[in-house]
């Protein structure tokens, strides 16, 4: 656990504020429409940077840097495939999906599902679905890893972690809606990209400018279709698959591309946000191979003991990669 001195809380302090205040600024900003499209499509006046910004945002999030590093320390690049895929596929939800979209005039996906197929029954059961859904496969996950890194730099119990997480992201959106939701997450984008730079470059430097082979095909994209833990055709196949529901049906991104202001700013947002998916690899999976070389008998632990002595799991620690990183590496202060 690191222990905080008067600069970290301060830059902590205005980190926090930034966001809040970009926050209450979309909440009570001029102009903003007061109606069911305002809160749930932002009255449709995104601009494109605030679409891709916020896409890229809502993909990478606290359990992208907890579990992309940590599969950087068990597997090495291979999985950047999955980053590297959206890339066409937000293009395929630009031209293909979002024209489509908007033509229906719909606010959400099981509005739209009803209005293609008729009847409620479809458009019920969507949403039941991609409510339970988001809970248990996002939300939870997302928690989890938050609250992870927060127990490891401020040394705070998971729950109480969770709790803070919940408190202050449901005080934006409820009061803000999606305008709130888009534009704290163009804030975040670009603090996230420049904070993950900054400790690629500090890691990348301690480790003397190459990652190290933790694996022998640490450094291969593609996996063998035989005995490869990501078996390259079903990079090509099944992935495809996954990557379309997800970029293209998913309610939570399908809705950032809704709410830009016309169809071109769309198509502009998904191009910005495939460009930023380039960066994972390098920001995140990358920082989290050298992890394991520079803290092979903590992050790497090859023990139940020594990984529960560690991070209180006994199956592993390369979850705590990053954040093993973030207090290790950047500079000491006071």
């Amino acid at each position: 656990m690191a222990v905080l001195n008067v600069v970290d809380i301060v830059v902590l302090c205005i980190h926090f504020t930034v966001i809040i205040l970009v926050g209450l600024w979309s909440v009570f900003r001029p102009g903003k429409e007061g109606s069911s499209k305002g809160y749930f499509l932002a009255g449709r006046q995104m601009p494109f940077w605030a679409v891709g910004g916020s896409l890229f945002a809502s993909n990478i999030g606290s359990e992208h840097f907890t579990g992309l590093a940590g599969s950087g320390v068990v597997s090495g690049i291979a999985y950047a495939s999955y980053e590297f895929n959206a890339i066409w596929v937000l293009l395929l939800l630009g031209w293909v999906f979002l024209p489509v979209y908007m033509a229906s005039g719909v606010y959400t996906m099981p509005e739209y599902m009803k209005r293609r197929f008729g009847g409620r029954r479809i458009q019920i059961f969507l949403a039941t679905i991609s409510m339970f859904g988001y809970v248990f496969t996002k939300i939870s996950v997302s928690l989890v890893a938050g609250a992870t890194f927060i127990q490891q730099v401020f040394g705070w119990n998971i729950y109480i972690s969770i709790f803070a997480l919940l408190a202050v992201t449901a005080v934006f959106t409820i009061a803000g809606g999606l305008a709130a939701v888009i534009y704290t997450d163009t804030a975040q984008c670009v603090i996230m990209l420049i904070g993950a730079t900054v400790l690629m470059g500090f890691s990348f430097h301690e480790v003397g400018g190459t990652c190290g082979t933790p694996r022998e095909d640490a450094m291969k994209l593609f996996r063998s279709p035989i005995d490869g833990d990501l078996p390259w055709p079903g990079v090509f196949t099944g992935m495809v698959v996954t990557s379309i529901w997800y970029w293209c049906t998913d309610q939570v991104i399908v809705q950032r591309t809704l709410a830009a202001s016309n169809l071109t700013s769309g198509k502009f947002g998904t191009i910005l946000a495939g460009w930023l998916k380039l960066t994972p690899m390098y920001l995140i999976i990358m920082p989290g191979m050298i992890s394991r070389i520079l803290y092979k008998d903590e992050v790497a632990c090859n023990t139940a003991e020594s990984c529960k002595a560690f991070c209180g799991s006994e199956s592993g620690c390369s979850n705590t990669a990053y954040a093993r990183l973030v207090v290790g590496l950047l500079p000491q202060t006071g």
